[in-house]
């Protein structure tokens, strides 16, 4: 299939595909969170499995898609993000349904494999799509809107599968994999075949060199896998807690609902008043920072109330550092391999978010162990004070270097 040009889009279409491109991760934001945060509850709670193993099947989907999502944004340079995107959908799908009626721990985990290699084909291309499409001087208010639609979806995705648990966790599984069938759909009728580059295609390894010789993209990277460890506690630390601390499934639900309005009330204005005085990557520094004392916060009492103050901070620090980030990689990303940038940057997420999985459920099987459940609580915190040190000095370093040079320029 011939790729279009940006430039060969008449604006109504590039606003079309937009939107068809905010409409598809709606969707696919509702069927993940409609599943995912489940996975704790019924194989930890109502199947006695341990939790640890649950944050291995997690981590496991979560490093093998962001690991996988390198090569998915680079064919998606070279092949055009739309096959890409389809056959991830449809692939994700099937897991979905995998997941549902998985009774024994092998079934689970390759429920989790198929989600990774699925997530890995479209993720990095969608993303690819949407900076493509975006005009250049509305891409950090489009991430925003795209916060709040991910936001709005982890509201109504969680919803529903607190109410479909109570039948049957099969049903949950059907149901996340309906949202993903709708994407299809979605993506099949409205989506026009763009090209993400702004040259000729490159290679596959060509573009991932590019990125990987990019210095400072690559420690940017690295520096955000901090950011993503602290994130996906959300899935798997968070939900544990609050079911300790309520003993009801339906919980977990409520915990999603309130953290998704937060982070709907709160994304305009916190980014609209920290966007006057920073810059995006302080921005994402400031972000971080108050994910951490959200996460200081669960530590100092076991206490319902204050677990729901932890969690407006963690909120707050996710509307301010997640749309921003993209924003970053968005700016750093070399027009040549837009898809292989995206792509690479995918190993915060990757490394991050699957040591993440990994601790968050061991750590929590072990603080229960040792009657210690400050334990966790403060080495989450620990982790993002020193990822926001890394990041400002990082930030400091590439702003007096700019400075130098814009000095030695004008001399």
């Amino acid at each position: 299939m011939h790729q279009l040009a940006i430039s060969e889009l008449a604006p109504p279409a590039r606003r079309r595909g937009l939107n068809t491109v905010l409409a598809v991760w709606f969707l696919m934001n509702a069927g993940f969170f409609l599943i995912i945060p489940l996975l704790s509850v019924h194989y930890v709670d109502r199947l006695g499995w341990a939790a640890a193993f649950i944050g291995l099947v997690l981590a496991v989907r979560q490093f093998v898609q962001q690991g996988l999502t390198v090569f998915g944004g680079a064919l998606a340079d070279r092949f055009g993000p739309r096959r890409l995107i389809l056959l991830g959908v449809l692939i994700r799908a099937v897991s979905f349904v995998v997941m549902g009626f998985a009774t024994v721990p092998w079934l689970l985990l390759l429920s989790g494999l198929l989600a990774a290699l699925g997530g890995a084909l479209f993720d990095a291309p969608i993303r690819a799509t949407l900076a493509a499409l975006a005009p250049e001087d509305e891409l950090t208010a489009v991430y925003g809107r795209l916060g709040i639609l991910q936001n709005v979806a982890r509201t109504i995705g969680p919803l529903i599968g607190a109410y479909l648990i109570r039948f049957d966790f099969q049903m949950v599984g059907i149901a996340s994999a309906a949202f993903f069938m709708v994407a299809y759909f979605v993506t099949l009728a409205f989506l026009p075949p763009v090209s993400v580059c702004s040259e000729e295609p490159q290679s596959a390894g060509a573009g991932l060199r590019l990125a990987a010789h990019d210095r400072a993209f690559v420690v940017f990277t690295v520096l955000m896998m901090g950011f993503w460890f602290m994130w996906v506690q959300l899935s798997i630390a968070m939900p544990l807690e609050v079911r300790a601390l309520t003993g009801r499934d339906s919980s977990v639900g409520v915990m999603f609902t309130i953290s998704a309005v937060l982070a709907i009330v709160l994304q305009v204005p916190a980014l609209r008043l920290v966007e006057r005085h920073f810059q995006p990557m302080a921005t994402i520094i400031v972000g971080v920072l108050v994910m951490a004392l959200g996460m200081g916060v669960i530590g100092l009492s076991q206490s319902l109330a204050l677990f729901y103050v932890a969690l407006f901070f963690f909120s707050l620090g996710t509307v301010l550092a997640t749309p921003n980030a993209q924003t970053v990689t968005a700016e750093m990303a070399d027009d040549r391999a837009r898809g292989a940038y995206f792509g690479f940057n995918s190993l915060a997420m990757a490394v991050g978010g699957g040591l993440g999985h990994i601790l968050g459920g061991t750590l929590v099987d072990v603080a229960a162990a040792r009657q210690a459940p400050g334990l966790p609580w403060a080495i989450f915190a620990g982790v993002g004070l020193l990822t926001a040190i890394g990041l400002a000095v990082f930030y400091w370093l590439r702003h007096s270097r700019a400075t130098a040079l814009s000095r030695a320029t004008v001399s």
